[in-house]
């Protein structure tokens, strides 16, 4: 394991996911999962995420709209969250569902709408 690569990685993974989501993950970290953890903090979220090609907001929409196409609901309500806090407005949302029901099927954006709305309504303490 590269360790530079994955404490980025961890950085990176608590600015987008929130530091309370991902502490979370990681208390749960036992023998069996936790190269799964080490390798999701040094590859997705530091060697990907990490780079500078892209901002943070384009990865967010981009990530939107393949989870939820993939029906990834814990992981779509997770990355709703971390697209929000990267700046991805909630009209840029609908947009990029609207492209999901397109080109992934209308049963993943129903879905994805769904879940959308209840995160809405959780931040605005609706919920």
């Amino acid at each position: 394991m590269d360790k530079k690569m994955h404490d980025k990685g961890l950085e990176v993974r608590k600015a987008v996911l929130g530091e309370a989501y991902v502490n979370n993950a990681l208390k749960n970290v036992d023998d069996f999962n936790r190269p799964f953890q080490e390798m999701l903090n040094e590859y997705c979220w530091g060697t990907v995420w990490g780079r500078e090609e892209l901002p943070r907001k384009t990865r967010s929409m981009l990530n939107i709209a393949m989870i939820a196409i993939l029906n990834r609901q814990h992981e779509f309500r997770a990355h709703l969250k971390g697209a929000l806090t990267n700046g991805v407005s909630r009209d840029e949302i609908r947009e990029i569902l609207m492209q999901v029901a397109i080109y992934g099927g209308m049963p993943a954006a129903v879905d994805s709408f769904r879940i959308a709305r209840e995160v809405f309504a959780e931040i605005d303490g609706k919920a």
